[in-house]
C-alpha cells in the first residue's frame, strides 16, 4: 500500500531528530582554560599536598671566639696568634698583659693585625701590667688595637660589654677589671653594692631579662686558682657572678691552664670559700653540663708568655676539672668557644705542646 504524505513527512522529522543527536554525540568539548595565574600562587605539583618542611629554614649560624691572656711577643704568643688565625673566630678575647716592656704598645698591635688582619675584633680589657701604665699603658693599646665590636657599652679597655650578634644575639660578653691597680695605685672599686660591682650585676640580669641565652664574663684576674695568686677579683664579687647565673668565667693573670668543674650556691653552699674545698659548691662534675646549676671558671694564662707552676697541692684543686703549666703537660694555646641557641661548648687548642681540654654546657 502506498505511504501517505503524512506518514513521510513524520518519518523525515524522526530521521532528522536522530541524525542531530548523533552529530553532536560526536562533537568534542572545548578545552577549559589553564587556572589564571594572576594571583601568583604557583599550583601544587600533581599527587603532592605536603606542605614546605620548617627544617628548610636555614639555620642560625653560631658565634665562635677564642680567648687567652698573658701573651708577649716572642716566638710563643706568635705561635698562639697563628692558631688564632686557623680557627677564624669572629671575634677575640684578650684577657690582659700584653707587652711585658715598656714604650712598645705599637709593636705589639702590629704583631696582632699581621697576624689577624687591622679590622679583626681583638677585644681588649686591662690586665695589671699595663693598667698602670709600667709595661705600657691600656690607653695606648686600645688606640692601636680599637673596638670593632658593634653596640658595645661601657669603657673599652676597663669594663665593657657587647652582645654578639648585635641582632638576636646568642651570647653577652661582659668584660671587667676587678683586682688590679691603675694610675693611682689603687684597684678599681668592685666590692659589694659599689658602682662597678651593680654595672656588672645589671649587665647579667639585664641579659637574663632579653633572653639572650648566653653569658660569658672575662677578666684579667682569677678567683680561684692552682697558683700563688689569691682571689683578687674579691669573694663577694665572685659569688655575685655565681648567684647570677653567669655561665662561663675567664681569666688570665696565672700563666697556667685552669678550668673548674661547674660551681653552684645552694642551702648546703651558700658561699664558694676561696682558699678551702667543700663539694656541697661542686654542681657538676661531668665535662657536659646543663645550664643554670653553676657556674664555670677557665684560666687562659697561656698566650704566649712564660709559664707557671701548677699547684697541685693547692686547697683549691677539688674545685677543678683540667689543669696544665710549666710542670704538667706546658703547653701555650687559645681556648676556642663556639655559642649557639642551644649550647656552649669550649675546646683548649694548643698552640705549642699538646694538652687539650674540652667541655659543653647546654640548654
Amino acid at each position: 500500500m502506498a505511504e501517505s504524505s503524512a506518514s513521510r513527512g513524520r518519518r523525515a522529522v524522526i530521521i532528522g531528530a536522530l541524525m542531530a543527536l548523533l552529530v553532536s554525540g560526536c562533537t568534542p568539548e572545548t578545552p577549559k582554560p589553564p587556572p589564571s595565574s594572576d594571583s601568583g600562587q604557583t599550583p601544587a605539583p600533581s599527587g603532592s599536598s605536603r606542605s614546605p618542611s620548617k627544617s628548610s629554614a636555614p639555620e642560625e649560624p653560631p658565634v665562635l671566639f677564642t680567648a687567652q691572656g698573658d701573651i708577649g711577643i716572642g716566638s710563643s704568643a706568635r705561635k698562639v696568634l697563628s692558631s688564632i688565625a686557623k680557627i677564624k673566630p669572629q671575634l677575640n678575647l684578650a684577657l690582659g698583659d700584653f707587652t711585658y716592656e715598656p714604650g712598645i704598645e705599637q709593636q705589639f698591635c702590629d704583631m696582632v693585625t699581621e697576624k689577624l688582619g687591622s679590622e679583626f675584633p681583638y677585644q681588649l680589657v686591662a690586665g695589671n701590667h699595663e693598667s698602670d701604665g709600667h709595661d705600657g699603658d691600656i690607653a695606648n693599646f686600645v688606640k692601636c688595637l680599637p673596638n670593632r665590636l658593634p653596640g658595645l657599652e661601657g669603657e673599652y679597655g676597663t669594663q665593657w660589654y657587647v652582645d654578639v650578634p648585635q641582632k638576636n644575639p646568642l651570647v653577652r660578653i661582659i668584660m671587667v677589671s676587678p683586682g688590679i691597680k691603675f694610675r693611682d695605685g689603687q684597684p678599681l672599686d668592685y666590692s659589694k653594692d659599689s658602682a662597678r660591682w651593680r654595672w656588672t650585676a645589671d649587665a647579667l640580669d639585664e641579659a637574663k631579662s632579653r633572653k639572650i641565652p648566653w653569658t660569658v664574663v672575662g677578666m684579667h684576674t682569677p678567683c680561684f686558682n692552682l697558683g700563688a695568686y689569691e682571689c683578687q677579683p674579691g669573694e663577694a664579687f665572685t659569688n655575685m657572678l655565681i648567684e647570677k647565673k653567669a655561665d662561663l668565667v675567664l681569666s688570665g693573670h696565672q700563666h697556667i691552664y685552669q678550668r673548674t668543674h661547674q660551681l653552684g650556691l645552694s642551702r648546703d653552699c651558700a658561699d664558694v670559700v676561696p682558699e678551702s674545698f667543700s663539694r656541697q659548691c661542686l654542681a657538676e662534675t661531668d665535662d657536659t653540663m646543663v645550664q643554670g646549676r653553676g657556674t664555670v671558671f677557665a684560666g687562659v694564662g697561656i698566650g704566649g708568655v712564660g709559664l707557671h707552676e701548677v699547684r697541685e697541692d693547692d686547697p683549691e684543686v677539688g674545685y677543678f676539672a683540667a689543669w696544665s703549666g710549666k710542670n704538667r703537660k706546658a703547653t701555650y694555646g687559645t681556648l676556642k668557644v663556639t655559642v649557639t641557641r642551644d649550647s656552649l661548648a669550649a675546646e683548649l687548642v694548643p698552640a705549642e705542646g699538646s694538652f687539650t681540654d674540652s667541655f659543653e654546657i647546654t640548654r
